[in-house]
Parts: structure tokens; sequence; C-alpha cells
């Protein structure tokens, strides 16, 4: 399988002290990789890095290269272009990515003028409404309207799904994307994410802290302790024959069950 993303040595540190180290991975067309590990891991640290979007005072080393441009150490320019078009990402907290007064038509309709796939504003308007309506939004031409504070959270969530999907990227990262959301709509937003990445032949790193979920949707599995991989390989094998302590203390305090 051909490497969309390689990520190499990635680094990221404070002030000279590393948050994390050495990390290695690399992710192939199609494929849906889940990266797993408790809070405080270096999970949503590696995603940022990946998508030049590390907060102040925070530095990436290493390399990580999206079907050849490195994104380490790339100009806001170069990311600015990548980022919505080639690279998308889907956050836990769905109002830290959604503009509270603007109607949410309109963000989706924005991400594609600003990346030239739609030829003029009613165009991206009526792709917007189209795409709210595949995420499952109810009357979704009203949805359009709406202001985010106006939905439910699993409904802000859709609408921050139908954002990164919106110029088929090529890569997918999800961020904890259902933590926040109570079971059946995390059950729901999980089958969106499936359904549109399979849709546009989109991969998927899909960071979380709930085996269940890494399960239930990809191929291959990352397990990250204290800023570094410490296992990796095909899901089911993983999580049924762990190698390392620290991934049988995670399925020792899980409830997930997996047939070997």
């Amino acid at each position: 399988m051909s490497a969309l993303l390689e990520v190499r040595e990635l680094g990221v540190g404070a002030g000279g002290q590393p948050l994390v180290e050495d990390v290695d991975f690399a992710i192939g067309r199609k494929e849906r990789v889940g990266l797993i590990g408790e809070s405080g891991s270096g999970k949503s640290l590696t995603a940022s890095a990946i998508m030049g979007l590390l907060p102040e005072g925070l530095a990436a080393s290493g390399s990580a290269t999206l079907a050849g441009t490195e994104l380490i150490g790339a100009g806001e320019r170069t990311l600015s272009r990548l980022r919505g078009r080639e690279l998308a990402m889907v956050f836990q907290e769905p109002m830290t990515a959604l503009n509270p007064a603007m109607r949410v038509g309109r963000q989706v309709a924005e991400v594609m003028l600003l990346h030239n796939t739609s030829q003029n504003r009613r165009s991206a308007h009526a792709a917007a409404v189209e795409l709210l309506d595949r995420v499952r939004l109810p009357d979704p031409g009203r949805a359009a309207r709406a202001y985010p504070h106006q939905l439910s959270g699993g409904q802000r969530q859709r609408v921050v799904l139908a954002i990164a999907l919106a110029n088929d990227p090529a890569l997918l990262v999800c961020d904890e994307p259902t933590t926040a959301l109570d079971v059946t709509v995390q059950a729901q937003i999980l089958e969106l994410i499936l359904e549109g990445t399979r849709d546009r032949d989109t991969s998927l790193l899909f960071i979380t802290h709930d085996l269940a979920v890494v399960a239930s949707v990809c191929d291959r599995v990352l397990v990250m302790y204290q800023g570094r991989i410490v296992e990796a390989g095909d899901t089911k094998q993983v999580l049924s024959a762990p190698e390392h302590d620290y991934t049988r203390r995670l399925l020792a305090a899980s409830t997930l069950e997996v047939s070997k």
C-alpha cells in the first residue's frame, strides 16, 4: 500500500522540554489508522504538529510528508493551501471550529470557495445544503440558515464533518470527535465518518482513548504512551494479543472484548 502520510522522527517540544519524541508511522491511501492512549500521552500534539496547528510556544521537529509535501516547518501559505483541501480535521469540540456569528451553510460554502472547488456562491451554497443532507442533518435547507448555537452538539459535529469533507480531502484527522456526545449520537457520527471517508477514498487518522471505537473503525492502531509510539499493528491483533505492558493496561481498564 503506497503511503499518503509519512511521519518520521516527529517531535514536539516546549522550551527544550520534549513532549512528543521519535514518532514514526505511515498511513496508506484509503487506510484508517487509530491513535490511542490516555489523556496527556501526546496524541493531540501529534495531530496538531501534522496540521501545523501547534499552540504558541510549542515547536515541531522531524518530518511529516503528505503525498510528498513536507508539513513540518512549512510556511503558513503552504499549510493554508493544504488545510481544508488535501488535509482536514474534525475536533472534539465543534464550536472551536465554527464561527458563532456566521450561518452554518455559509461556513460550509466558504471552504469550497476558498479552495476554488465551487464556481460561485450560488453553486457553493447548493453544494453546502447537499453536504448537510449527506451528513443527515434534518431539514438541511433550514439547518444551513441556522447559527451554530441554534443546533445541538451532535448537529454541530455533523456540520464540522461536512466542512471537513467538502473538498474531498486525501486525509481526514479526527481528534476525539465523539467524546462529548451521548452514545447514540456517537454511533451516528462514527457511521458518517466511515461512510464519508469510504465514499471519497479518504485516509483517516482517528485519535481516541476509546478502544471500542478503534476496534470498530480502524484497520491499524498505534498506541501512544508518554509521547512515544509503544506498539503498532493490525487493530484486531494488537487489541487481542497486546505485546506492550501499557497496551495491556489499557485493555484491562476497558470493557472491550475482541475475538481472537
